[in-house]
């Protein structure tokens, strides 16, 4: 036998449960209920222990487990106004049963618990609804003006990279539709139905980003939210990361970067454990990424693991045979009914566009605004481009002869300054602003020889 001690012991163990406790011996006689029963059922101690289960409530389930051995899980039992949730199981001695004990909880806190249960799945429902739908690439390779003109092989190339889960690094200037190009990418490989997470490196505080991207452990630093916070690169799991001016992101986060890409595995800022995650990268930038590394501010081995497949994508003033299809699918997404004018169009195709896409965009939609008829004139275009001195009629050449003559002599001359080995072509292709393969290309295309106009 227990020593009384060890008796009173397990007594207060019990009593100190949050559910209702009740313990019969081998004869069905009430040995041990605790002060939450009491409070569920409203039956006191004195009422019910030492005498027989069965008689003080007839209908008590607990004598069928005394007799059968078998567990009871979930029974429901309403005495007068009282109703709670039983289970219910032998007490097993040395292969015998020598009791049987039942635990029970108020019908009103099982009624709680399951509508906070509910209202938590609703709300983690609701959550991935959000991400799911704040995280869908909605741009497609069959969106993309100019797939006929002069994007027609630079779209040839993307197409093929999304065949594959091979890294890809987009180059251009701002403006020309990089993260357009990646989110066709996306959708046209077979990670198309999971998130696709964009990231602007540039717009990112340094001090930040590597949390942004990894996340972080609670108490990993002053601030960190209760519960950590998962990373960009998590919630991409099995899906695509966009990483845009890739070019700008800090050296020392470089490194945690490469480890990605050769690892497929994270670690949040401030944790002990690494996680196994499936992602592909795309990277994007308007800097020469070369350049970055030649000046030691880009990795070189991470630049080769991005650069497997690379896109670079023309500036609008390299191919302004799809600038009437721009402006057309521009006016067509405008409220208003509206044309423009054949002078106009011609002016438009003459101005260089700078900004690209994104300021042809935002030219014609500042004409439309200021258009008060149905077409859209010179007078409507904004004052630094409808100010322009353009007078192509001076001219017998074509305009692309007049830019490419521009641009053979400005290369020359370049070339000429810094000199023609492949670190003065480096040196010449920064201050021209634009890559080393571009300007190989052409040298090539202009049948350039930097030296002829040097003595």
């Amino acid at each position: 036998m227990l020593s009384t001690e060890k008796v009173e012991w397990w007594k207060a163990i019990v009593s100190s449960i949050n559910d209702g406790i009740l313990v019969i011996d081998h004869e069905g006689i009430v040995r041990l209920i605790n002060p939450e029963y009491t409070r569920i059922t409203g039956v006191r101690e004195e009422e019910i222990i030492g005498k027989p289960l069965h008689q003080l409530r007839p209908g008590a389930k607990l004598p069928n487990t005394l007799k059968d051995g078998k567990c009871r899980v979930g029974v429901y039992r309403k005495e007068g106004n009282r109703e709670y949730v039983v289970d219910m199981a032998p007490i097993i001695l040395e292969g015998e049963i020598i009791g049987a004990v039942s635990v029970c909880k108020s019908l009103t806190e099982v009624h709680k618990l399951t509508h906070e249960l509910k209202k938590k799945k609703q709300k983690i429902e609701q959550l991935q609804r959000a991400i799911d739908s704040l995280y869908q690439a909605k741009y497609t390779f069959d969106q993309i003006i100019g797939k006929e003109g002069g994007l027609k092989q630079t779209i040839q190339i993307a197409e093929r990279a999304a065949e594959t889960d091979l890294p890809v690094l987009i180059m251009g200037e701002s403006g020309t539709g990089k993260e357009l190009f990646a989110q066709a990418i996306h959708n046209r490989s077979n990670r198309r139905k999971r998130p696709f997470i964009p990231v602007n490196c540039a717009a990112i505080p340094p001090a930040l980003l590597e949390s942004e991207l990894f996340g972080y452990e609670e108490g990993s630093f002053t601030h960190a939210k209760k519960g950590g916070k998962i990373g960009l690169f998590e919630l991409a799991n099995n899906g695509t990361i966009f990483l845009d001016e890739v070019g700008d992101m800090p050296f020392e986060l470089q490194a945690k970067l490469l480890r990605v890409l050769q690892e497929q595995k994270i670690r949040r800022v401030g944790g002990m454990e690494e996680k196994e995650i499936n992602i592909r990268i795309i990277a994007a930038t308007n800097r020469d990424l070369e350049q970055l590394v030649f000046k030691k501010l880009f990795r070189q081995d991470l630049f080769y693991r991005l650069n497997v497949i690379r896109i670079e994508i023309p500036p609008l003033r390299e191919r302004k045979e799809d600038i009437p299809k721009l402006i057309k699918t521009f006016l067509r997404s405008s409220l208003r009914n509206i044309l423009i004018g054949e002078e106009v169009m011609k002016f438009l195709q003459l101005y260089d566009w700078p900004g690209n896409v994104r300021e042809l965009k935002n030219a014609i939609d500042y004409a439309v605004c200021m258009a008060e008829g149905g077409e859209i004139q010179l007078c409507h275009l904004p004052k630094w481009i409808s100010e322009l001195e353009v007078e192509p009629k001076q001219t017998n050449r074509t305009l692309r002869e007049v830019i490419e003559e521009a641009e053979r002599k400005l290369i020359r001359e370049t070339l000429n300054r810094f000199g023609n080995g492949i670190e003065e072509k480096k040196k010449a292709a920064q201050a021209l602003g634009i890559s080393l393969a571009t300007l190989y290309n052409k040298i090539k295309k202009y049948h350039i020889d930097p030296n002829e106009d040097r003595f």
